[in-house]
């Protein structure tokens, strides 16, 4: 190899050399610096200083401290607000919709109409008033036990809500309880009497179905009598994506309906603290 050759390779290797340890110092200046941001916030040898203070963060249905979710109340009946099944529900003051339901809600007022002999145009003569069945479809998604336990105490809410106190037990011979509902502030639905007259329950096939422990609820209420009891590795199925439909039909006493009036109603004399549960 001539000495021309040798110092060609040579200025060629010095290139390489040299582009490399370019490429190199550029990554390790690009690695230091991100490094540098990321830890910008982080106190020196990770000791924490005075000035930095911890807080825990939490949940709140609502800032100002009203709770506006759509809801059914629990009877105020021992079987009902002691039950251990139903305890996530009083926990949160009745069945809350976790998302926000589809409501459809009608009013109607009923004529008979008169139709004279040789007449273009009939008469109509009014008959009443009312308050057509509500419904209430809502989503329920169940990712953990907490979830689910909720998801089950809905259901075993809507199963005995539905049914009258019959045979053994208290309260013998009487209907099914009446409820109230709640939702959407003061102005919308507050404490509005209302009685569940079917609910239906989707439990599709293309969803996934977690286990719950049920364990636990055994131990809430229990007083060895009637009350719902589990032994260790007891567990409920629910699925992660299910619908609920509750049919609900507002209901006033014969004694409250006697002291309605219109003139109060329409200046909004039932709304606000005033409310009587007219809608």
């Amino acid at each position: 190899m001539s000495i021309d050759n040798k110092k060609d390779g040579n200025i060629v290797d010095k290139a390489v050399n040299l582009a490399r340890d370019s490429v190199q110092g550029f990554k390790d200046s690009a690695e230091g610096f991100m490094k540098g941001i990321r830890s910008r916030t982080i106190p020196v040898d990770g000791e924490a200083d005075d000035q930095i203070s911890v807080s825990s963060a939490k949940w709140a249905s609502d800032p100002d401290g009203k709770d506006w979710r759509v809801k059914l109340s629990i009877p105020n009946i021992p079987s009902f607000q002691k039950s251990s099944l139903l305890k996530p529900l009083v926990d949160t003051g009745g069945l809350a919709f976790p998302y926000t339901p589809t409501i459809i809600m009608s009013h109607a007022a009923s004529y008979s109409a008169i139709t004279p002999v040789h007449s273009n145009y009939p008469f109509f003569a009014y008959q009443n008033s009312q308050v057509d069945a509500m419904t209430l479809t809502g989503q329920f998604y169940c990712q953990n036990s907490q979830e689910g336990l909720y998801w089950i105490g809905a259901l075993h809410y809507l199963r005995s809500i539905t049914k009258m106190f019959y045979g053994e037990g208290s309260n013998q011979g009487a209907p099914p309880p009446v409820v109230k509902l709640n939702g959407y502030g003061d102005y919308v639905f507050k404490q509005v009497p209302v009685i569940v007259t079917n609910f239906t329950l989707d439990m599709p096939t293309d969803v996934d179905y977690i286990a719950v422990d049920m364990t636990k609820l055994g131990e809430v209420f229990n007083d060895g009598g009637d009350e719902f009891t589990s032994t260790d590795g007891d567990k409920s199925y629910v699925p992660t994506e299910s619908q609920m439909t509750v049919t609900i039909q507002p209901i006033y006493s014969r004694a409250l309906v006697e002291k309605f009036s219109l003139d109060k109603f329409a200046k909004g004399g039932y709304l606000g603290s005033n409310n009587k549960g007219f809608i």
